[in-house]
């Protein structure tokens, strides 16, 4: 303000001694002063802005997190990308290329093939042991051996469902608690019920297994070995 004072008093010194007109002091300092006044005229640096504030505690460890993190994976970024590169061309060469196609077909049909296999091998051998004890039940029962004939059956039966079902069977379980078990199908869970329940009935009921009886339990075991009764509805 004192620097522009002084000027505007120059100018007009220089300008009387020069032969213009005079500027009255008197009249420029009120001028001046209430031009300055209005505020429309910058007379000083504003204040500088406030620094930013930090980011939070928890982004900030987010970030290092991250950092670490690919820090780590850095040596694995290599290999990993080779492997995403082979994966796009074996993808391209089974839709583009036929003959790649119908090899890789070819493969995945023999895996079926064997898993199939030993399912069927797997099968055939639990039917084996089924017609031979059903043979053997048959024997006793062909000699009006009817309960021990369902005893038999019984316990193949509690071998078949932990066989099937392992860990549900415990040394201290009951039939009643198998036949009433959740975790078995509903056709295996009857098919089991009927043949407990008769030998229950045979044990503390006193009531003799008949040839009726038998006939009934044994289709009971037959419907507990077919395999897809194992399955849940």
């Amino acid at each position: 303000m004192w620097i522009a004072q002084t000027s505007a008093v120059a100018d007009a010194s220089r300008g009387a001694g020069e032969g213009g007109w005079l500027l009255d002091p008197e009249l420029v300092d009120p001028a001046f002063s209430q031009t300055v006044a209005g505020g429309e005229i910058q007379t000083a640096f504003p204040p500088p802005p406030p620094p930013p504030a930090p980011p939070p505690e928890w982004l900030t460890s987010l970030y290092e997190a991250i950092g670490r993190f690919f820090d780590w994976s850095a040596p694995a970024a290599k290999p990993l990308m080779w492997v995403a590169v082979a994966l796009v061309a074996l993808y391209l060469l089974y839709h583009f290329v036929p003959a790649f196609a119908r090899w890789v077909d070819a493969l995945r049909f023999r895996a079926r093939r064997s898993d199939a296999d030993d399912a069927d091998r797997a099968g055939a051998a639990e039917a084996g042991a089924a017609r031979a004890l059903l043979a053997e039940a048959d024997a006793l029962a062909a000699a009006g051996r009817f309960a021990e004939a369902v005893h038999l059956l019984l316990h193949r039966s509690v071998e078949d469902i932990e066989t099937r079902r392992p860990g549900l069977v415990k040394p201290a379980i009951t039939s009643r608690d198998l036949a009433e078990a959740r975790d078995l199908p509903p056709v295996a869970r009857g098919a089991f019920s009927r043949i407990a329940r008769a030998v229950e009935i045979s044990l503390f009921g006193g009531r003799a297994i008949d040839a009726g009886a038998w006939d009934q339990c044994r289709a009971a075991y037959a419907d507990l070995t077919v395999a897809r009764n194992w399955t849940r509805a």
